[in-house]
């Protein structure tokens, strides 16, 4: 049996970044062979998958990246188990990897797609980083969900890294500002809906018919009860949560709509997520 110094023991914990007791152990297991080593503590990742398959993954962080140009944006979701391992620099490592080589590389439509890609600016693939992550931290890490689209786009991430926004443009606006300032709004305001065509045909034209039916009753001329309903109408879609019937938080005299308008933009739409939320 080779002899295990603690020399070579720290030079694996350094290299691994994994307990010393472990280290040791894998090196005894390869008979003092560093490479057999790395190789026997980077199986240990499929036994903690296994081990700890069925418990929850209720924390977590959102990742957000967005080119120069805010031509295009992209968002991955990776959940655990604890919020110490959620805030840590190792998941902040991991995350912003994903997300930038997400960004500026080929692309992908799933977790494992983008996993298996090389690390953007490095030599291992996605997939190994995750699984030495796994294997330091020793929880359930889960890549939940990741999106990127093109723009004008606008993003935020509230500062708990837990609700995400980017919010999607159209127009050759000088003022690319107002695209983050909605995507704020939307992270704080939570609309159900962008549009007013997003809500059910038959559902409008049931409010349409009460209102007019209102102002009938109420006596208002017969030329502006069609202005007066439009009115209400506007009131009643900021009610209902869509997007650019909202006072703008930013100024609340006039609507989200509005501020895209005057910055030179229309909406396409937006992307709201939350930590654990569907």
């Amino acid at each position: 049996m080779a002899d295990i110094t603690a020399a070579a023991v720290k030079a694996l914990r350094e290299r691994t970044d994994l307990p010393m007791m472990e280290c040791k152990k894998a090196l005894v297991a390869a008979d003092g062979d560093p490479e057999k080593a790395v190789g026997i503590l980077k199986e240990q990742f499929k036994k903690i998958q296994d081990k700890r398959a069925d418990n929850a993954t209720e924390e977590g962080r959102i990742f957000y990246a967005i080119t120069d140009d805010g031509s295009e944006a992209a968002m991955v979701e990776i959940q655990c188990e604890s919020a110490p391992v959620a805030t840590g620099e190792s998941l902040e490592k991991l995350g912003t990897a994903m997300v930038n080589t997400l960004l500026h590389g080929k692309g992908a439509d799933s977790p494992e797609a983008l996993m298996a890609q090389t690390a953007l600016g490095g030599s291992e693939t996605l997939q190994s980083l995750y699984e030495d992550f796994v294997n330091k931290i020793r929880e359930k890490i889960v890549v939940n969900r990741l999106i990127r689209v093109k723009g004008p786009v606008g993003g935020y991430v509230h500062h708990n890294y837990k609700t995400a926004v980017m919010f999607q443009g159209t127009g050759a606006g000088k003022d690319s500002d107002v695209l983050r300032d909605v995507a704020m709004h939307v992270a704080a305001m939570n609309p159900a809906c962008c549009f007013a065509n997003d809500i059910s045909e038959s559902e409008v034209e049931a409010e349409k018919i009460r209102l007019t039916a209102e102002a009938k009753a109420g006596g208002k001329p017969e030329n502006i009860i069609e202005k007066i309903v439009d009115g209400q109408l506007s009131r009643w879609y900021n009610e209902k949560g869509v997007l650019l019937y909202q006072p703008f938080a930013k100024d609340d005299k006039i609507t989200v709509a509005k501020a895209l308008s005057d910055a030179g933009f229309e909406a396409t739409g937006f992307i709201r997520w939350q930590v654990g939320v569907a």
